[in-house]
């Protein structure tokens, strides 16, 4: 008889997720199957449950935050064993053979595969994944872990790009997951945090002074001292030129959402003087490997609310509205 399990699966952009029974995952060659302990609700999952990323898979199960453990192996898998605790991340495949993929750029692949939207992800009881992929994890609980494998890893990847450890003053634009993570991350290094939070949202701005920030304020604040960089987690388009305006001569903003409302039109004095504007893109292996091996020395502590798994349409209605801090977790 097939084994059944427990997933919540999209069937219509726009649509709430449905409760489904549907046969476990087998794992082809190359691949495990992981049972699902905990899978993060990302930003990116609302996107693709609102259909803001075209062509999703469907009907498809969102969740690309997923820590588990190895439950079945493909042929020619290597270096896990059945019972390792793994995270997945959202890049999922790539080709290994076009020119990206050969230049250490994989993720920008154009035949990649990303977990949770084109190809199944960690809402559910089990989950296949691509072992390549795979991330052993240690050090955490898994609901605290499941935040570091996009909040983490992308918060990670979009810090390198303002500069890692060089910039002194660094501005943080939507204080959610990724950004309590980072946060961490740059105190430790010793830079200044300045955390925008939504307009009047004292509870995010109280979060981020007990994480360190040396100020918090709402989003259409001005700082008290001109940043060096600037960092932009919440997907509004608005804040391009806001951020740009409130970045020293030479500095960096870096927009890490794979979604964005549109940009709207500024003058070129707000770019003029060397600033630079930059988006983050999916992210990879080699940013997992470095993340999750720093995370546990700083130590990283994640902020987590944790739902059923059959409670998933009200956590990304949460997320959406702003009613928690730090990252809500699914607990299958």
């Amino acid at each position: 008889m097939t084994e059944t399990m427990r997933a919540m699966r999209l069937h219509h952009p726009g649509d709430s997720l449905s409760l489904d029974h549907i046969p476990r995952p087998q794992p082809r060659a190359g691949e495990m199957r992981v049972r699902v302990l905990a899978c993060g609700v990302c930003r990116t999952d609302l996107h693709v449950v609102d259909g803001d990323l075209a062509k999703p898979k469907l009907p498809v199960i969102p969740g690309h935050e997923i820590v588990g453990l190895v439950d079945a192996l493909g042929d020619g898998v290597t270096g896990f064993n059945h019972g390792d605790m793994v995270g997945v991340p959202w890049l999922g495949w790539t080709c290994g053979e076009c020119e990206d993929c050969g230049a250490g750029r994989e993720n920008l692949c154009a035949q990649a595969e990303f977990t949770g939207y084109t190809r199944d992800g960690g809402y559910a009881e089990y989950t296949v994944a691509d072992a390549r992929y795979c991330f052993p994890v240690s050090g955490y609980v898994p609901e605290a872990a499941a935040p570091l494998l996009c909040a983490g890893l992308i918060g990670y990847r979009a810090w390198r790009m303002a500069g890692g450890e060089g910039p002194r003053r660094i501005g943080i634009y939507g204080f959610g997951a990724a950004a309590h993570i980072l946060a961490q991350v740059a105190v430790a290094r010793g830079q200044q945090v300045y955390a925008f939070t939504r307009p009047g949202d004292t509870s995010a701005q109280g979060f981020a002074l007990r994480l360190g920030a040396v100020w918090a304020g709402g989003a259409d604040d001005t700082p008290p001292k001109r940043l060096d960089a600037a960092i932009l987690f919440a997907p509004v388009g608005d804040l391009v030129p806001t951020a740009l305006a409130h970045v020293r001569p030479g500095g960096r903003v870096v927009s890490g959402g794979i979604h964005m409302s549109d940009i709207p039109s500024f003058p070129y004095r707000l770019l003029w003087e060397e600033r630079s504007l930059h988006s983050v893109a999916n992210l990879t292996r080699q940013d997992g490997e470095e993340f999750l091996a720093l995370a546990p020395t700083i130590p990283v502590r994640t902020e987590t609310r944790p739902y059923p798994l059959e409670q998933a349409n009200q956590a990304l209605d949460d997320l959406r509205h702003g009613r928690f801090t730090g990252a809500a977790v699914l607990i299958p």
